[in-house]
């Protein structure tokens, strides 16, 4: 028994000396309960609206204060034409747009019956379908205390008509697709590369490379080239099947949405040779770049949970992600239909990840073993 206890102490004394086990062990728990916490949740808050109100009266400013102060909504601005409506949703400025119509309150009192239009951005059907169902219910509320204090022989009615744009049959497959899209590039292109230097350090032939005349930026460009193609041969079949199977339109650029997603597996690849640059064994590269990208890649891409019900740290944090932009860029080619003039911003974060990806492989590839 005694030298059960010596075992027993000496593999303590080497899980305490292996401080990134021990991290992964300890600390790994404390992250995913506090990110999935604070990230999974079923609501939608402080959504962005826009009003178009062309009545102006007590009822209508009552219901935007109404709308102002819940937290499920946050009154950005107000619009003062149809013409507006479609740009603040093109530049994923709201979730919903609120039209009230001219004589609002006179309808409601001398007809006991008016109308209020919800539109949302159905490109993700559920977040608009529960966006449209908080508004109604806020409506419905009001609705409700105006009958109270009127006349016990009138009924007032609030008749909503709701329309979605982008998605009117609310499909789920046009919000699966993309963000699926989105992990699955990243996923398999990093995981690929950042086996690629490591695995020549474990093998012993990464002294032949070092030795031979070709400089370190062509050595790593050359090892994500073949992943490049592989990678862009997912993409063409997972189009393919999102557009003939599935049924999604690509209501924007064919060319513009591969030529986006050639930089996207760039990044993705940038990503991975970092990791194999800075690991010593396939498995710590592999571990990394599954299990430590997944998490982040799902929380912070948008696709899963709004961003937005993070916590303000959280939302920092995203900025960092590259699914997160790409996410965008693919929702708003794919389903909005929209041109390069209204994604130019996140591109170019996905091309400032890539060189500063490949920058930070250069600086941690080391020309001579040690």
């Amino acid at each position: 028994m005694q030298t059960f206890f010596a075992f027993v102490r000496k593999e303590f004394i080497h899980v305490f000396r292996d401080r990134k086990s021990l991290f992964i062990l300890l600390g790994m728990p404390v992250m995913m309960i506090l990110i999935f916490g604070f990230a999974l949740s079923n609501e939608v808050k402080e959504s962005n609206i826009y009003i178009l109100d062309y009545a102006h009266d007590e009822a209508s400013h009552q219901l935007t204060e109404r709308w102002a102060n819940s937290r499920y909504f946050e009154v950005k601005g107000f619009l003062k034409s149809p013409k507006e409506i479609e740009g603040v949703f093109k530049r994923n400025e709201a979730r919903m747009v609120v039209i009230f119509p001219r004589n609002f309150q006179a309808q409601l009192l001398h007809q006991n019956k008016t109308e209020i239009q919800l539109i949302g951005d159905a490109s993700d059907a559920n977040t608009a379908n529960t966006v449209i169902n908080y508004a109604s219910s806020i409506i419905r509320d009001y609705q409700m205390e105006l009958n109270q204090t009127t006349l016990a022989n009138l009924s007032l009615n609030i008749s909503i008509k709701t329309q979605m744009l982008y998605n009117p049959k609310l499909e789920s497959a046009y919000n699966f697709v993309p963000g699926v899209m989105t992990l699955i590039l990243i996923l398999l292109s990093a995981m690929m590369t950042s086996v690629a230097i490591v695995k020549e350090k474990e093998m012993g032939t990464l002294e032949l490379v070092l030795v031979s005349p070709t400089r370190p930026l062509l050595m790593i460009l050359s090892k994500a080239v073949p992943y490049l193609l592989l990678s862009f041969t997912d993409l063409l079949i997972i189009l393919t099947l999102a557009r003939f199977v599935l049924g999604i339109p690509i209501n924007g650029s064919l060319a513009l949405l591969l030529a986006v997603c050639v930089l996207y597996i760039m990044t993705a690849l940038a990503l991975g040779l970092l990791i194999s640059t800075i690991t010593q064994s396939q498995q710590v590269a592999m571990f990394i770049s599954l299990v430590g990208l997944l998490m982040p890649a799902l929380i912070f891409s948008g696709f899963m949970f709004p961003l937005e019900n993070m916590p303000l740290p959280l939302q920092v944090i995203s900025n960092i992600v590259p699914t997160r932009w790409f996410y965008i860029i693919v929702q708003s080619i794919m389903i909005k239909g929209l041109g390069f003039m209204s994604i130019w911003k996140e591109i170019l974060i996905l091309a400032l990840m890539t060189v500063g990806f490949i920058g930070l492989s250069l600086r941690n590839f080391k020309v001579r073993l040690q």
